[in-house]
């Protein structure tokens, strides 16, 4: 599944294998930061590179970087401090003072809301949504009824996205999950009112009696999923939406999805230059992943709290843009644009998806980007699956034929021999298409609350990694380029002397085989090969964008 969600649906009465099966190995917390020559553990060697820009007297040079997410707790101990603020923006006066489209943008900007300060929390999935829109049109036709090249792409999406969403549907599947739902939906229900909390985790599991038949199936999937995750940090909330998700997936074979964004943002949907929608609501009561994500990037360093974030200069832009389904092509390219308008130098892109109908747009968007000299980092996605020969968007390949962007960097998860692996089992890959791995199992991270914490696996984790890592070279490093980045961290990348699981056949293979690089993230080899880099900014010629650009004041 290749979404932002980090646990997959694992329901007892369906045999699934839950998400990512995690060895019982106590590790420490801040094992992705570690050195592996000192410590035996995978890590990016953090402190390595800290000590070196430390001997070298390079001071730090602040970084925005732009986490396009699901929304972001903004009132979190360890990111309050760290969030970027809108300097021509007042707070609250409701107002577009910058005169940029967006009244009230502080912290960032919210593309899944309206007005009217509704907010879009649940969507349905591209694939449903291209079936749907296509079906009158192509149902009961043929290969041979497509005579344009634009019907014969049209045709063979629609022939994918039925497959998608009809094929792949076992119809006692989605009956039992169904059934399940309601279940647990009951059953939350009773132990909310029981333990007089609205979350709660295996952890408060541990003591509860249930009194209710419904309560007693409710804790035993939590603590069953909890457990092979290897995870206390799961709570409720995610189970149901976990749940609800696999739900709309089984009923969008029958019925067109609804069109939940289309009911809030009123936007023009398929207008790209209609811009000015959406709210500043950062939290939008989604903010878990978004939160663990920013966290990773730039929680407070040496501060006594929670975690330590990889980049010690960094303003987080909160750009809300992915719901719980699958995104919409025209809220990523808006949000792309509206990090690099607002200075973002890096954006980190935790999400994806089997079909974009609207490529185009986010093509331009990154075309934008490598105009203005930033560096997109996006998860490669967790299906186990090889991104080479199979679909996954956004990708960095035009459309049009005409190249590919060269200022994006496509990442894989790694994780720990003592926590299930040098690769991750539910890491996608790609020889080709996936230029580096990074540690994306049991991050510790910031999580909702104002002062939580825990961990959560996927490349959606490991995205960030590599984010933060770009950050702290671009601190010390301010004139590298986007392309210069990419090159640092990507021809730094250690290669393993053992070979490594295949996530999808489990068959030992080189990790070059992979990945582009064949290794794993090292800030503090990064750090080196930055420091030798010649510090002179490199102009990128791109085509010229489509998209209108709007007056700032």
């Amino acid at each position: 599944m290749n979404k932002i969600t980090t646990i997959v649906f694992a329901a007892l009465f369906l045999g699934a294998t839950a998400f990512a099966q995690i060895s019982k190995n106590e590790v420490p917390k801040n094992w992705y930061q570690l050195d592996p020559v000192t410590t035996g553990y995978n890590g990016i060697s953090l402190q390595k590179a800290y000590d070196l820009v430390k001997t070298k007297k390079l001071k730090s040079k602040r970084v925005i970087v732009a986490v396009i997410d699901s929304g972001i707790d903004t009132t979190h101990e360890d990111l309050k401090p760290i969030l970027w603020t809108n300097p021509k923006e007042i707070p609250g006066n409701g107002i577009d003072d910058d005169k940029n489209g967006y009244i009230d943008d502080v912290h960032g900007w919210n593309f899944l809301g309206g007005k009217d300060g509704r907010n879009v929390k649940e969507d349905s999935y591209e694939g449903a949504r291209v079936y749907h829109k296509l079906k009158n049109k192509w149902e009961g036709k043929t290969a041979a009824d497509a005579i344009s090249a634009a019907d014969k792409k049209e045709f063979a999406d629609f022939e994918r996205a039925k497959q998608k969403t009809v094929g792949d549907v076992d119809p006692q599947q989605s009956k039992q999950i169904k059934f399940m739902y309601g279940k647990v939906v009951k059953g939350d229900s009773v132990i909310r009112k029981e333990l007089g909390k609205s979350s709660y985790t295996s952890v408060d599991m541990e003591a509860y009696k249930p009194t209710d038949a419904d309560a007693t199936m409710t804790k035993a999937i939590l603590i069953n999923i909890s457990k092979a995750n290897n995870s206390t940090d799961i709570t409720n909330e995610q189970l149901i939406e976990e749940l609800s998700g696999e739900l709309r997936k089984g009923e969008s074979a029958l019925n067109a999805p609804v069109e939940y964004r289309k009911d809030i943002v009123k936007d023009d949907e398929t207008n790209i230059n209609d811009r000015n929608y959406g709210n500043n609501d950062l939290m939008a009561n989604t903010p878990m992943h978004g939160t663990h994500c920013a966290g990773i990037i730039g929680a407070v360093r040496n501060n006594g709290k929670g975690v330590d974030g990889i980049a010690d200069n960094v303003s987080i832009m909160a750009v809300r843009a992915v719901p719980d389904g699958d995104e919409h092509d025209k809220d990523i390219a808006n949000a792309i644009r509206y990090a690099v308008d607002n200075g973002a130098q890096i954006i980190s892109m935790s999400f994806g998806k089997d079909f974009s109908p609207e490529k185009e747009w986010v093509d331009d968007a990154f075309r934008y980007a490598a105009s203005k000299n930033v560096l997109i980092v996006h998860a490669a996605g967790n299906d186990s699956k090889n991104v080479d020969t199979t679909y996954n968007f956004p990708n960095p390949y035009y459309l049009n034929g005409k190249g590919r962007a060269e200022n994006v960097i496509t990442v894989g998860a790694s994780g720990d021999l003592k926590n299930g692996g040098l690769t991750a089992s539910f890491s996608n890959y790609g020889k080709k298409e996936v230029d580096v791995f990074a540690p994306g199992v049991n991050i510790y991270s910031t999580l909702p609350g104002g002062n939580n914490y825990g961990n959560l696996s996927g490349t959606s984790m490991a995205c960030p990694v590599v984010a933060g890592t770009a950050a702290l070279l671009l601190e010390y490093y301010p004139n590298l380029t986007a392309v210069q980045l990419k090159e640092a961290i990507e021809k730094s990348a250690v290669i393993p002397k053992e070979k490594v699981n295949n996530p999808e056949t489990k068959q030992k293979v080189s990790l070059s085989d992979l990945s582009k690089t064949g290794g794993f993230l090292n800030a503090y080899e990064a750090m080196k090969y930055a420091g030798n880099m010649q510090q002179t900014k490199k102009s990128i010629k791109m085509p010229q964008t489509k998209i209108k650009t709007l007056k700032k004041g």
